[in-house]
């Protein structure tokens, strides 16, 4: 018995060490950019157009064309990546053809943002014509984040017990009755966290718009779906690397304010997910 508690001990150590090895460093770069970045942050900061080559003024243009950008990838990849995970889990057959597709998703999962940005660029940009655009920029940054979300919910809808799907269909439902009433009320909470992990990723990601949307500067605001825009990451990576003299407390301030709409948007749709589970 005292062996059984001291390796129990010796465990719960090193969890606890392979934690705090994880939460401190993520810890500590968001604590250094709070500290550099919160005195850059004000009114003008935000909500105003950047001038004297990015060097005074705001940030507002990057701000509402990375809302856009998340926005609308996520209302591409979502209802796709939902559906094609339930024809996976509930009607595709285990065969040689199915264990290939689902081999390619995990491996898509895995695969170097700049090279869904090299994909994006020759498809949408080239092949279909839309140009450097926030469609073109959006559509890439949904496909890359369609391996997350088919992932998260396949293992969603399969951790729904079968007892749901045997006495939906022994009731006369068919096999759609029983997903859309039985199955994927169950599973909205892991769905939703599919789509958290996909925020944070098309958020923060700077090759794929690199090649597809991203402008260096814009003096104007986009207004519509066939315009360029500038984004958070990419802004970032500009006044970082490529404009001399720009106040520390500026690319501090950009990086915390990115943060904080990843925040932001991974607490409304924990709200979201909390709240279904709750009903379920």
């Amino acid at each position: 018995m005292r062996r059984e508690l001291r390796g129990q001990k010796i465990g719960f150590g090193v969890l606890l060490l392979a934690t705090l090895l994880v939460v401190i460093p993520v810890a500590a770069i968001v604590a250094l950019v709070i500290a550099k970045g919160w005195g850059a942050l004000s009114w003008e900061f935000l909500f105003s157009m950047p001038r004297d080559g990015m060097r005074a003024g705001g940030i507002f243009p990057a701000i509402i064309g990375t809302v856009y950008l998340v926005f609308i990838s996520l209302a591409f990849a979502l209802p796709i990546g939902v559906m094609a995970a339930i024809y996976l889990t509930e009607y595709a057959k285990d065969n040689l053809l199915t264990r290939i597709i689902n081999l390619a998703i995990i491996n898509l999962a895995g695969v170097s943002s700049v090279v869904f940005g090299l994909f994006g660029l020759s498809l949408f940009v080239v092949f279909l014509k839309f140009g450097v655009s926030i469609i073109s920029g959006a559509l890439t940054l949904g496909i890359m984040a369609l391996p997350v979300i088919i992932t998260t919910t396949r293992e969603a809808l399969r951790s729904v017990p079968d007892a749901y799907r045997e006495v939906s269909f022994s009731l006369g439902a068919s096999r759609w009755q029983t997903v859309r009433h039985a199955v994927l009320p169950r599973a909205l909470s892991g769905i939703l966290t599919g789509a958290i992990l996909s925020v944070g990723r098309v958020a923060g990601e700077t090759a794929p718009i690199l090649f597809t949307v991203a402008a260096f500067y814009l003096p104007n605001l986009p207004t519509g779906l066939s315009d360029q825009a500038m984004a958070l990451p990419y802004h970032l990576y500009v006044i970082t690397t490529q404009i001399p003299g720009i106040p520390e407390s500026f690319r501090y301030g950009t990086a915390l304010v990115l943060i904080g709409i990843v925040l932001i948007m991974n607490v409304i749709a924990t709200v979201v997910r909390s709240r279904a589970s709750r009903k379920k």
